[in-house]
């Protein structure tokens, strides 16, 4: 009798094959399969957490738990998962966190402006607040200083279809900016401001990558102290660092934010049943 070859070890077990796992479907609405166990075949009407709900061609719904290879689909054993709803991506936004418009070109612009104390006042309100006002058709001008800021006004000739705001630094209670803006009354005229000496304040430090704010005597000029302080050369240079740490409102301070927020919802403002069309409405408060 031949004796059979067992190979070295008679006790080894043979190599076991692990079988693939199932693949995955979705339980979306209407899809046919049959479960496994019973021999239940039917549409898929609900999934529920954990398991779905059959019902067969004659109307009779069964559930059964969401386990692994529990279901035949066209005849080969499948898993069964709750659909993967994808999440409506959020709506783009500006910098200064409105919903983005896109493809809609620039308003034309409206009579109605912002004016701004200088350059750097303008190229910050339009990194942060650019595509608004494109949308909203306003137009941001600088004023080189407020001293002038009656006259100006005055020369604006400010009505219901020609409104007027204005952006002025360091409007703090007993400054010569608050003492302007006072002597500027008019409906259609609005003046906030921020209570940080340069616009360079309300840019958050930790995004400009500083500490704080450095302090500087009053009796000398404060950009030039803030770049002694800082080790920067030029406030021009300083000034590029400023700006280009800006990507959103999220680096500009809450007193510049609602300031210019005040403005743009002034100047876009419809004009109301009660508003004078003639225009020319503003009185000087100065004697």
């Amino acid at each position: 009798m031949r004796s059979r070859d067992y190979g070295p070890d008679v006790l080894a077990q043979g190599r076991r094959v692990r079988p693939a796992s199932p693949p995955t479907v979705e339980a979306e609405p209407d899809l046919v399969v049959e479960d496994a166990a019973t021999g239940f075949c039917g549409a898929v009407v609900e999934v529920e957490a954990g398991g779905v709900v059959l019902e067969d061609r004659h109307g009779r719904r069964r559930a059964f738990p969401l386990v692994t290879g529990a279901f035949l689909l066209d005849g080969r054993t499948v898993t069964l998962i709750r659909p993967q709803r994808s999440v409506p991506a959020a709506p783009a936004r500006t910098a200064s966190g409105s919903i983005a418009v896109r493809g809609q070109p620039a308003r034309v612009a409206r009579a109605s402006r912002i004016y701004v104390e200088g350059l750097h006042d303008a190229a910050l309100v339009e990194r942060v607040w650019g595509d608004d006002l494109r949308v909203e058709g306003v137009v941001v001008e600088s004023l080189d200083g407020v001293d002038d800021l009656p006259a100006l006004v005055a020369s604006f000739r400010p009505g219901p279809r020609r409104r007027l705001g204005v952006l002025v630094d360091h409007l703090v209670a007993g400054s010569k900016e608050s003492r302007i803006a006072a002597s500027v009354t008019s409906p259609y005229v609005l003046v906030t401001g921020h209570p940080y000496v340069d616009i360079w304040q309300a840019v958050k430090p930790a995004s400009v990558g500083i500490a704080a704010w450095p302090q500087v005597p009053r009796d000398q000029p404060w950009k030039e102290g803030v770049c002694r302080a800082l080790g920067v050369a030029e406030p021009a240079d300083m000034w590029r660092r400023v700006l280009s740490s800006v990507h959103s409102y999220t680096d500009i301070e809450v007193g510049l934010l609602g300031a210019v927020e005040r403005l743009i919802d002034f100047v876009t403002a419809p004009v109301g049943d009660g508003d004078d069309e003639s225009g020319g409405e503003y009185e000087s408060g100065r004697e």
